[in-house]
C-alpha cells in the first residue's frame, strides 16, 4: 500500500540538525492513527559535502539527490519521488509535533481545504524573537498563510507547478499563494489546524542576532523589490552560504 502522506524535508549540510528532526518525525509516525508506515519521509539532499544523505539513509529515509542549489528544487525534487496522496514539506532543522500526521490528515480530508500549514512556535524567546514573531502573526492574520509544516494534496500540488525554482528565496510564500489562488476558483481556502506546531529552530537568530530580522531584512527587500533578479550579499549568506 502507498503512504498516506509523504514528508519532504530539504536539507543542505544538515547532520548536525536533522537527528533531532527525524527523532522527532519518529515519535508522530508512531502515534498516527494510520500507522507509521502510512507516512514515508524523503530527505532532499540538496548538494550536501557532509553526512546529511548517509544519516537520513541510515534512518530509514528515502534520499533524493538535488544538485541544484535551491530550497525551491530541493522541495520540488523530493515531492517528484514521494508516493503519498498528500505532500507536507518541512525545514531540516525544527521538531515537528507528535499529533502532525493526525492534524494534518483531519485538516485535508475535508474538501474544502485546499492546503495549509500546522504553524510554529520558537525553540527560545527574547524580546527581539517575540517581536518578530509578532510581526510575522500579524501578516499571517492578513494573509491567511502560516508556516511549519506545510501540507496539500498531490493533484494540488501537481496543479500548480510546485515550487517555483526561479525563486531563491520566498517560495514557500509563493507556494501558498498559488495554493491560495487555486483553492479560489471552486470555493477551497488554506487552512491553519491547531493542536501541531513545529518548534522552529532559531539559528538564524543565534548567527546574526535577535534583532536582524527587523533591522536587516528590510533593505533587503526593498533592494529585490527595485531589482528582483538582484542576490544582495546578506541574503545569500544567510540562505545559501550559512556557517555550520
Amino acid at each position: 500500500m502507498p503512504p498516506r502522506i509523504s514528508l519532504v524535508v530539504p536539507a543542505h549540510n544538515e547532520a548536525s540538525y536533522l537527528p533531532a528532526l527525524l527523532d522527532s518525525v519518529d515519535v508522530a509516525r508512531r502515534g498516527y492513527a494510520r500507522g507509521a508506515g502510512a507516512v514515508e519521509v524523503i530527505v532532499a539532499d540538496n548538494a550536501s559535502t557532509d553526512r546529511t544523505a548517509e544519516l537520513a539513509a541510515a534512518r530509514g529515509c528515502r534520499v533524493a539527490r538535488v544538485e541544484n542549489r535551491a530550497i525551491a528544487a530541493a522541495r520540488n525534487g523530493g515531492a517528484a519521488v514521494a508516493r503519498g496522496e498528500v505532500l507536507a514539506f518541512t525545514d531540516a532543522d525544527g521538531r515537528i509535533h507528535p499529533r502532525t500526521f493526525d492534524v494534518i490528515n483531519a485538516a485535508i480530508s475535508d474538501p474544502r481545504a485546499v492546503g495549509g500549514a500546522t504553524g510554529m512556535t520558537m525553540e527560545r524567546w527574547s524580546a527581539g524573537i517575540a517581536t518578530t514573531f509578532a510581526v510575522g502573526l500579524l501578516l499571517i492574520w492578513a494573509t491567511g498563510m502560516d508556516s511549519g509544516v506545510v501540507f496539500c494534496r498531490r493533484t494540488d500540488f501537481e496543479a500548480i507547478g510546485g515550487y517555483d525554482e526561479r525563486r531563491l528565496v520566498a517560495e514557500d510564500v509563493a507556494f501558498l499563494a498559488a495554493l491560495k489562488r487555486l483553492g479560489r476558483r471552486d470555493g477551497r481556502k488554506l487552512v491553519r489546524p491547531r493542536g501541531a506546531k513545529t518548534v522552529a529552530s532559531t539559528r538564524k537568530f543565534d548567527q546574526f542576532g535577535d534583532w536582524h530580522f527587523l533591522t536587516r531584512m528590510p533593505p533587503v527587500a526593498l533592494r529585490l523589490l527595485r531589482d528582483p533578479a538582484a542576490r544582495p550579499e546578506f541574503l545569500d549568506r544567510y540562505w545559501y552560504r550559512p556557517q555550520r
